[in-house]
This record gives C-alpha cells, structure tokens and sequence, in this order.
C-alpha cells in the first residue's frame, strides 16, 4: 500500500488503528476508529456514531462499489468524522467518492499530484444531489 494518505480535511489525522466491525461490536467497546470490508453492513455503526472518530471502508477491487453506499449511509445518518477510502482507489473514483461522503484516501498506488487536481477539477456543476453539499445545476437554474 501507498504510505500516503490524501485528506480533505483541516483536523489532524486519527493515528489509532482500524479495528475489525466485529471486534468493535463485540470487543473494543473503547476503539474510536473501526474498518469496515466490502461485506459489512454500516448500519450496525450507526448507533456508535459519535463515539467514533475514523471509519475506514476496503475497496478491495475499483470494481467492488458497495463501499460509496456505506459512505453515504454514515454520512446521510450525521457521522461527522474521517471516512477513509482504502485499498483500490483509483484517481478517477476519488472525485465521486468525495460526494459520497469519503474526506480521506488511502490508495494502494500512488496518485500524481497534478492528475489529482485535473481530477477533481473536471466538472463545475452536478446533476445529481450526494451527501457532501453541492448544488445540482437543475436546482441552481430553477432555485
């Protein structure tokens, strides 16, 4: 894995281990930062949410999709904390994980710098409403 970890956010980053949800549910009652794989069911977070600081989601493959729902459903429920995207991240998702709710990344490649700004600076507008807090263009046009 790539040692860097991209943050879009202005608080320091949570240095505490990821622990298993299961562990978490079951065990670590005390741990503020949990790892949910591609499987997990983020829901059952959700009553934990503000004893939580990180919550790291797997992208185990750019194929697998199910981590953009567990994004949304934290952030749609009010988690307010890191929500990290890890494992097979690819500079092209990175834009579209930030809508879902994602503020950091952990890839397992390196992302150039300046593909990253090309990136995420593609499109001025969205159609569609997300969890982070732009605008869709049809509602920009007709208020």
């Amino acid at each position: 894995m790539a040692d860097t970890v991209l943050r879009f956010r202005d608080d320091a980053a949570h240095e505490e281990p990821a622990i298993t949800l299961d562990a978490f549910l079951v065990q670590q009652t005390n741990a503020t930062a949990v790892r949910l794989e591609a499987g997990d069911d983020a829901r059952a977070l959700l009553p934990h949410l503000d004893r939580l600081a990180l919550v790291e989601v797997s992208f185990p493959t750019f194929r697998d999709g199910r981590g953009y729902s567990a994004a949304r459903i934290l952030r749609e429920a009010g988690y307010e904390g890191e929500l990290r995207a890890e494992g097979d991240v690819l500079v092209d998702q990175l834009p579209l994980m930030r809508r879902c709710g994602f503020d950091s990344f952990a890839p397992q490649a390196e992302i150039d710098a300046a593909a990253l700004e090309r990136s995420l600076d593609r499109y001025d507008y969205r159609y569609q409403g997300a969890a982070d807090a732009a605008v869709p263009v049809w509602k920009l046009r007709h208020g």
